[in-house]
Protein backbone atom coordinates (compact mmCIF):
# COMPACT_ATOMS: atom_id res chain seq x y z
CA UNK A 1 0.00 0.00 0.00
CA UNK A 2 1.43 3.07 -1.38
CA UNK A 3 1.96 5.73 1.97
CA UNK A 4 0.02 8.75 1.42
CA UNK A 5 2.00 12.49 1.19
CA UNK A 6 1.39 15.35 2.98
CA UNK A 7 1.58 19.27 3.38
CA UNK A 8 3.60 19.95 6.29
CA UNK A 9 2.67 23.69 7.92
CA UNK A 10 4.62 24.56 11.04
CA UNK A 11 2.95 26.71 13.35
CA UNK A 12 3.19 29.91 11.76
CA UNK A 13 2.48 28.94 8.82
CA UNK A 14 -0.76 27.08 9.31
CA UNK A 15 -1.95 30.41 11.52
CA UNK A 16 -1.10 32.67 7.99
CA UNK A 17 -4.04 30.52 6.39
CA UNK A 18 -6.59 31.94 8.50
CA UNK A 19 -7.30 34.60 6.38
CA UNK A 20 -9.74 37.38 7.36
CA UNK A 21 -11.82 34.15 9.50
CA UNK A 22 -12.88 36.21 12.54
CA UNK A 23 -11.89 34.85 16.06
CA UNK A 24 -15.80 34.16 17.02
CA UNK A 25 -15.51 32.38 20.86
CA UNK A 26 -14.54 34.70 23.91
CA UNK A 27 -11.95 33.59 26.60
CA UNK A 28 -14.92 32.42 29.07
CA UNK A 29 -16.12 30.35 25.46
CA UNK A 30 -13.17 28.63 25.45
CA UNK A 31 -12.27 28.29 29.42
CA UNK A 32 -16.08 26.17 29.26
CA UNK A 33 -14.44 24.72 26.03
CA UNK A 34 -11.30 23.04 27.74
CA UNK A 35 -10.77 19.62 28.99
CA UNK A 36 -9.42 18.46 31.87
CA UNK A 37 -5.77 18.94 32.14
CA UNK A 38 -5.61 20.27 28.66
CA UNK A 39 -3.60 24.02 27.36
CA UNK A 40 -6.21 25.95 25.64
CA UNK A 41 -6.27 29.73 24.87
CA UNK A 42 -7.38 32.40 22.70
CA UNK A 43 -4.09 31.83 20.40
CA UNK A 44 -4.11 28.54 20.25
CA UNK A 45 -7.41 28.75 18.96
CA UNK A 46 -6.31 31.75 16.39
CA UNK A 47 -3.29 29.72 15.36
CA UNK A 48 -4.95 26.53 14.80
CA UNK A 49 -8.27 25.81 14.80
CA UNK A 50 -9.33 29.03 13.17
CA UNK A 51 -7.48 28.02 10.17
CA UNK A 52 -8.89 24.57 10.47
CA UNK A 53 -12.63 25.89 10.57
CA UNK A 54 -12.11 27.40 7.30
CA UNK A 55 -10.53 24.99 5.99
CA UNK A 56 -13.30 22.54 6.86
CA UNK A 57 -16.16 25.06 6.02
CA UNK A 58 -14.76 25.33 2.38
CA UNK A 59 -14.84 21.57 2.27
CA UNK A 60 -18.59 21.71 3.78
CA UNK A 61 -19.63 24.13 0.99
CA UNK A 62 -18.32 22.13 -1.71
CA UNK A 63 -20.05 18.82 0.15
CA UNK A 64 -22.90 20.88 -0.49
CA UNK A 65 -22.60 22.27 -4.42
CA UNK A 66 -21.69 18.56 -5.06
CA UNK A 67 -24.89 17.11 -3.51
CA UNK A 68 -27.30 19.92 -5.30
CA UNK A 69 -25.27 19.28 -8.81
CA UNK A 70 -25.77 15.23 -8.91
CA UNK A 71 -29.75 15.65 -7.42
CA UNK A 72 -30.62 18.40 -10.32
CA UNK A 73 -28.71 16.02 -13.08
CA UNK A 74 -30.65 13.18 -11.75
CA UNK A 75 -33.78 15.65 -11.56
CA UNK A 76 -34.39 13.77 -8.18
CA UNK A 77 -35.36 16.02 -4.90
CA UNK A 78 -32.47 16.61 -2.53
CA UNK A 79 -31.99 15.02 0.51
CA UNK A 80 -29.97 17.01 2.75
CA UNK A 81 -27.28 14.74 4.54
CA UNK A 82 -24.50 15.97 6.80
CA UNK A 83 -20.92 16.48 6.49
CA UNK A 84 -19.59 13.77 8.45
CA UNK A 85 -15.98 14.96 10.46
CA UNK A 86 -13.76 11.74 12.33
CA UNK A 87 -12.01 13.57 15.20
CA UNK A 88 -9.65 10.11 16.69
CA UNK A 89 -6.92 9.58 18.56
CA UNK A 90 -5.15 8.04 21.68
CA UNK A 91 -6.85 8.22 25.18
CA UNK A 92 -5.99 11.80 27.00
CA UNK A 93 -4.29 13.43 24.47
CA UNK A 94 -7.21 15.99 23.71
CA UNK A 95 -9.11 14.70 20.64
CA UNK A 96 -12.62 15.21 22.91
CA UNK A 97 -11.39 19.06 23.48
CA UNK A 98 -10.31 19.40 20.21
CA UNK A 99 -13.84 18.54 18.35
CA UNK A 100 -15.85 20.27 21.16
CA UNK A 101 -13.80 23.46 19.79
CA UNK A 102 -14.25 22.51 15.85
CA UNK A 103 -17.85 22.15 17.07
CA UNK A 104 -18.83 25.44 18.86
CA UNK A 105 -16.59 26.98 15.70
CA UNK A 106 -18.24 25.66 12.87
CA UNK A 107 -21.49 25.80 13.94
CA UNK A 108 -21.05 30.08 13.51
CA UNK A 109 -20.29 29.45 9.74
CA UNK A 110 -23.50 30.33 8.08
CA UNK A 111 -23.54 27.76 5.41
CA UNK A 112 -23.96 25.17 8.18
CA UNK A 113 -25.30 26.69 11.72
CA UNK A 114 -26.81 22.69 13.04
CA UNK A 115 -23.78 21.24 13.91
CA UNK A 116 -23.55 17.86 16.33
CA UNK A 117 -20.95 16.01 18.24
CA UNK A 118 -21.26 11.60 18.91
CA UNK A 119 -18.32 9.73 20.79
CA UNK A 120 -18.36 6.52 19.98
CA UNK A 121 -18.14 5.55 24.41
CA UNK A 122 -22.00 4.98 23.54
CA UNK A 123 -21.29 2.66 21.54
CA UNK A 124 -19.52 0.18 24.32
CA UNK A 125 -20.87 -3.05 24.88
CA UNK A 126 -22.46 -2.46 28.30
CA UNK A 127 -20.25 -3.32 31.06
CA UNK A 128 -22.05 -6.96 31.63
CA UNK A 129 -21.29 -8.09 28.30
CA UNK A 130 -18.02 -6.99 28.60
CA UNK A 131 -17.56 -9.03 31.85
CA UNK A 132 -19.44 -12.53 30.30
CA UNK A 133 -17.13 -11.96 27.65
CA UNK A 134 -14.22 -11.39 29.61
CA UNK A 135 -13.28 -8.26 28.52
CA UNK A 136 -13.53 -5.43 30.76
CA UNK A 137 -9.45 -5.25 31.14
CA UNK A 138 -9.50 -4.26 27.13
CA UNK A 139 -12.10 -1.71 27.63
CA UNK A 140 -10.93 0.81 24.79
CA UNK A 141 -9.97 -2.10 22.72
CA UNK A 142 -11.79 -2.79 19.10
CA UNK A 143 -13.52 -6.28 20.25
CA UNK A 144 -15.09 -3.90 23.05
CA UNK A 145 -17.27 -1.76 20.95
CA UNK A 146 -20.27 -2.83 18.98
CA UNK A 147 -18.45 -2.12 15.64
CA UNK A 148 -21.38 -3.11 14.01
CA UNK A 149 -23.64 -1.04 15.29
CA UNK A 150 -21.41 2.29 14.82
CA UNK A 151 -20.65 1.34 11.35
CA UNK A 152 -24.63 1.04 11.05
CA UNK A 153 -25.33 4.29 13.09
CA UNK A 154 -22.48 5.85 10.23
CA UNK A 155 -24.19 4.52 7.20
CA UNK A 156 -27.36 5.62 7.96
CA UNK A 157 -26.92 8.90 9.01
CA UNK A 158 -24.42 9.47 5.55
CA UNK A 159 -27.75 8.63 4.23
CA UNK A 160 -29.67 11.60 5.53
CA UNK A 161 -31.98 9.64 7.92
CA UNK A 162 -33.51 12.40 10.61
CA UNK A 163 -34.10 10.49 13.65
CA UNK A 164 -31.02 8.16 14.84
CA UNK A 165 -31.26 6.69 18.61
CA UNK A 166 -27.98 6.41 20.01
CA UNK A 167 -27.03 4.73 23.43
CA UNK A 168 -26.11 7.44 26.05
CA UNK A 169 -22.40 6.41 28.14
CA UNK A 170 -21.70 7.39 31.45
CA UNK A 171 -17.91 8.34 32.40
CA UNK A 172 -19.13 8.49 36.02
CA UNK A 173 -20.85 4.81 35.98
CA UNK A 174 -18.23 3.85 33.62
CA UNK A 175 -20.75 2.23 31.44
CA UNK A 176 -23.70 2.59 29.20
CA UNK A 177 -26.91 4.51 30.70
CA UNK A 178 -29.65 1.48 30.38
CA UNK A 179 -32.77 2.65 28.87
CA UNK A 180 -31.44 6.38 27.78
CA UNK A 181 -30.67 7.34 24.08
CA UNK A 182 -29.78 10.08 22.17
CA UNK A 183 -31.43 11.44 18.95
CA UNK A 184 -29.41 12.97 16.29
CA UNK A 185 -31.54 14.56 14.27
CA UNK A 186 -30.15 15.29 10.99
CA UNK A 187 -27.32 18.18 11.61
CA UNK A 188 -25.77 19.92 8.72
CA UNK A 189 -22.51 18.69 10.17
CA UNK A 190 -21.53 15.62 12.25
CA UNK A 191 -18.19 15.10 14.34
CA UNK A 192 -17.33 11.48 15.48
CA UNK A 193 -14.94 11.24 17.91
CA UNK A 194 -13.42 8.43 19.68
CA UNK A 195 -10.57 6.29 19.76
CA UNK A 196 -11.98 3.49 16.66
CA UNK A 197 -13.17 5.70 14.32
CA UNK A 198 -10.37 5.00 11.22
CA UNK A 199 -10.54 1.16 12.52
CA UNK A 200 -11.78 -1.64 10.24
CA UNK A 201 -15.06 -2.74 11.75
CA UNK A 202 -15.80 -6.99 11.86
CA UNK A 203 -16.81 -7.04 8.05
CA UNK A 204 -13.37 -5.25 7.25
CA UNK A 205 -15.54 -2.02 6.25
CA UNK A 206 -14.37 1.83 7.65
CA UNK A 207 -16.69 4.02 9.66
CA UNK A 208 -14.47 6.07 8.39
CA UNK A 209 -15.19 5.20 4.68
CA UNK A 210 -18.61 7.23 5.39
CA UNK A 211 -16.63 10.54 6.58
CA UNK A 212 -16.34 13.22 4.62
CA UNK A 213 -12.46 14.35 6.66
CA UNK A 214 -11.25 13.02 9.20
CA UNK A 215 -8.92 13.95 11.80
CA UNK A 216 -5.92 12.25 14.06
CA UNK A 217 -4.53 13.91 17.15
CA UNK A 218 -0.58 12.73 17.70
CA UNK A 219 1.61 13.30 19.86
CA UNK A 220 4.86 11.80 21.75
CA UNK A 221 3.80 8.09 23.49
CA UNK A 222 5.69 9.81 26.56
CA UNK A 223 3.44 12.80 26.45
CA UNK A 224 0.62 10.84 26.36
CA UNK A 225 1.11 8.82 29.34
CA UNK A 226 1.88 11.60 31.48
CA UNK A 227 -0.95 13.82 30.08
CA UNK A 228 -3.06 10.48 31.69
CA UNK A 229 -1.30 10.57 34.90
CA UNK A 230 -2.21 14.14 35.50
CA UNK A 231 -5.84 13.17 34.40
CA UNK A 232 -6.27 10.11 36.56
CA UNK A 233 -4.97 12.39 39.88
CA UNK A 234 -7.26 14.96 38.73
CA UNK A 235 -10.40 12.63 38.19
CA UNK A 236 -9.41 10.79 41.59
CA UNK A 237 -9.91 14.11 43.37
CA UNK A 238 -12.92 15.02 41.30
CA UNK A 239 -15.24 12.92 39.24
CA UNK A 240 -13.87 9.58 41.23
CA UNK A 241 -15.25 10.84 44.68
CA UNK A 242 -18.61 10.92 43.57
CA UNK A 243 -21.34 8.55 45.13
CA UNK A 244 -22.07 6.36 42.06
CA UNK A 245 -18.30 6.42 40.34
CA UNK A 246 -17.28 3.72 38.90
CA UNK A 247 -13.83 4.38 39.78
CA UNK A 248 -14.69 5.78 43.66
CA UNK A 249 -11.87 3.11 45.22
CA UNK A 250 -9.12 5.00 43.83
CA UNK A 251 -10.31 8.31 45.39
CA UNK A 252 -9.06 7.56 48.86
CA UNK A 253 -5.42 6.12 47.90
CA UNK A 254 -2.47 8.36 48.73
CA UNK A 255 -0.49 10.04 46.00
CA UNK A 256 1.94 7.27 45.14
CA UNK A 257 -0.43 4.97 45.31
CA UNK A 258 -2.74 6.44 42.91
CA UNK A 259 0.25 7.19 40.72
CA UNK A 260 1.37 3.72 40.30
CA UNK A 261 -1.99 2.28 39.52
CA UNK A 262 -2.41 4.98 36.75
CA UNK A 263 0.98 4.32 35.45
CA UNK A 264 -0.53 0.42 35.43
CA UNK A 265 -3.59 0.92 33.31
CA UNK A 266 -1.60 3.20 31.02
CA UNK A 267 1.09 0.79 30.61
CA UNK A 268 -0.94 -2.38 30.28
CA UNK A 269 -4.47 -1.12 28.50
CA UNK A 270 -3.87 2.22 26.88
CA UNK A 271 -0.74 2.18 25.50
CA UNK A 272 -0.90 -1.24 24.03
CA UNK A 273 -4.71 -0.17 22.36
CA UNK A 274 -2.70 3.00 20.86
CA UNK A 275 0.44 1.04 19.92
CA UNK A 276 -1.44 -1.80 18.31
CA UNK A 277 -4.86 -0.53 17.28
CA UNK A 278 -5.19 2.88 17.07
CA UNK A 279 -1.90 4.64 15.68
CA UNK A 280 -1.24 2.53 12.87
CA UNK A 281 -4.63 3.92 11.82
CA UNK A 282 -3.14 7.69 11.72
CA UNK A 283 -2.58 7.57 7.91
CA UNK A 284 -5.92 7.00 6.90
CA UNK A 285 -6.84 10.88 8.38
CA UNK A 286 -7.22 13.51 6.25
CA UNK A 287 -5.65 15.94 8.58
CA UNK A 288 -2.63 15.36 11.39
CA UNK A 289 -2.60 17.46 14.50
CA UNK A 290 1.14 16.91 16.09
CA UNK A 291 1.17 18.42 19.36
CA UNK A 292 4.08 19.35 21.32
CA UNK A 293 5.05 18.23 25.60
CA UNK A 294 2.33 21.55 26.64
CA UNK A 295 -0.06 20.44 24.40
CA UNK A 296 -0.08 23.17 21.62
CA UNK A 297 0.00 22.09 17.66
CA UNK A 298 3.34 22.25 16.66
CA UNK A 299 2.89 20.85 13.65
CA UNK A 300 -0.24 20.36 11.09
CA UNK A 301 0.29 17.90 7.99
CA UNK A 302 -2.68 18.49 5.55
CA UNK A 303 -3.29 14.90 3.20
CA UNK A 304 -2.68 15.92 -0.54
Amino acid sequence: MTKPQYLDFNREDWASLRGRTPLSLTEAEVEKLRGMNVNLDLDMVEDTFLPLSRLLNLYVQGAQLLSSVTDTFLGTPPVPRPFLLGVAGSVAVGKSTIARVLESLLARWPHHPSVELVTTDGFLYPNEELERRGLMDRKGFPESYNRAALLDFVTRADAGEDHLEIPVYSHIQYDIVEGETRVVARPDILIVEGLNVLQAGDSGAFVSDHFDFSIYVDADIEDIRRWYIERFMTLKDTAFTQENAYFRRYAELDEPAAIKIAEGIWEEINEVNLVENIRPTRDRASLILEKASDHTVRKVRLRR
